[in-house]
């Protein structure tokens, strides 16, 4: 089959598991995922390898349509009010899987190199996921703001977390020298540029949609920019989400009509967004669940228990609402698009070493659970929280 068909098949199976799981209250994003595990490698393999990475395009506008959105909801009164509880619940939150992911690594006598990685990757929050349910059930708030603004920081936190951990893990296995530069600079400079490079496509965008006239002509420059924004972001090693997100600031604080941008998108993005959700479950091998062992499930058990224990503790360092603290950490679980970009990268920078298909087999084999209790741990949050609009 060709990509058209194959993709065509599968968002239509797709959007028919994502009603019936609507029937049972499980959010549609899960009967997305189970679409892909069907079609993908996992079942009919009529999503192929071949097909995954031609329609890889698709998965990076959705990924710079979602950070786009997301950053429609940072305004500068947001910000102002919630600011402090942002920064606080994600760095708590994404060292907390850190730490504990690294420490039950150790425990279980694995090298450090294999810890420090394993325990990088796990502070990685995918925002796709949790923003998805969200809008799916219309929910507003302090919880719903809170967390938009938490993953929507966390890929510049993990992005520290993994320069430092992967550094010192080449000192034990490549016998490389660990420098500031490496460690600190590098990481830090790659985030500046992308925040940077979206302020800047987001006053382009901002004039754009001041000149333009007709309703049609707003999708086309909302769209454009935003895939010249994730191309630039590919071509000089940038981060898309916090590029898009700083182009959905911009133009959110920025533009007086802001909304025709945002809106232009509710119709078109579904379908992209839709897609990612499919390619991420077809690229999910379920015959890696029997090799991760012990190793596995202890990642996959004490990244869940970091994530909330730490998002709880940063709640309460923050002195953020009771509501906010004790149900956050909930909607920071999914980890598919960011596992998969990791698992590669990981890969790419330990060749010829174990490291790499450990961690890919780990990732990859957790991600399937992860995509499936997520959605479900996200929309038990907002339903607790009362801000689910049903």
């Amino acid at each position: 089959m060709n990509p058209f068909i194959s993709l065509g098949i599968s968002l239509i199976l797709g959007i028919i598991l994502g009603r019936l799981l609507n029937k049972l209250n499980v959010p549609a994003v899960a009967g997305y995922i189970i679409a892909g595990l069907i079609m993908g490698i996992s079942g009919l393999n009529i999503l192929d390898s071949t097909i995954i990475e031609n329609l890889s395009f698709l998965s990076d506008l959705a990924l710079g349509i979602i950070a786009f959105n997301i950053g429609s909801e940072l305004k500068l009164p947001v910000i102002r009010k919630l600011g402090k509880s942002i920064f606080l619940i994600a760095f708590c939150e994404a060292f907390g899987a850190f730490i504990l992911v690294t420490g039950i690594m150790l425990v279980l006598k694995q090298d450090i190199s294999t810890a420090l990685i394993l325990g990088a990757v796990s502070s990685a929050t995918a925002p796709a996921a949790t923003v998805m349910v969200l809008k799916e059930y219309g929910a507003k708030g302090p919880l719903t703001s809170t967390l938009l603004g938490v993953v929507a920081i966390d890929d510049a936190i993990c992005l520290m977390i993994y320069s430092i951990a992967s550094s010192i893990a080449k000192v034990f296995i490549k016998h490389e020298v660990v420098t500031i530069y490496k460690v600190l600079v590098h990481p830090i400079m790659e985030i500046a540029l992308s925040i940077v490079c979206g302020a800047v496509l987001g006053i382009l965008l901002v004039y754009l949609i001041k000149i333009s006239r007709k309703e049609s002509e707003m999708l086309p420059f909302t769209v454009g920019t935003i895939l010249l924004l994730v191309g630039l972001s590919g071509m000089f090693n940038l981060s898309p989400l916090l590029a898009a997100m700083s182009l959905g600031i911009m133009v959110a604080n920025v533009s007086s009509n802001s909304r025709r941008a945002f809106s232009s998108l509710e119709l078109f993005s579904p379908p992209i967004i839709s897609s990612f959700f499919i390619l991420a479950g077809s690229r999910l091998d379920i015959r890696l669940l029997p090799h991760i062992g012990i190793i596995g499930v202890a990642y996959l058990l004490f990244r869940i228990a970091g994530k909330i224990l730490g998002a709880m503790l940063g709640g309460k360092l923050a002195k953020a609402p009771n509501i906010v603290t004790k149900n956050i950490g909930f909607g920071l679980l999914s980890q598919v698009g960011v596992a998969v970009g990791l698992a590669i990268v990981v890969s790419r920078e330990f060749s010829g070493s174990p490291l790499g298909s450990i961690v890919i087999t780990i990732l990859l084999a957790t991600t399937i659970f992860t995509e499936i209790i997520g959605p479900i741990a996200t929309k038990k949050a907002i339903m607790n929280a009362k801000e689910a609009n049903i």
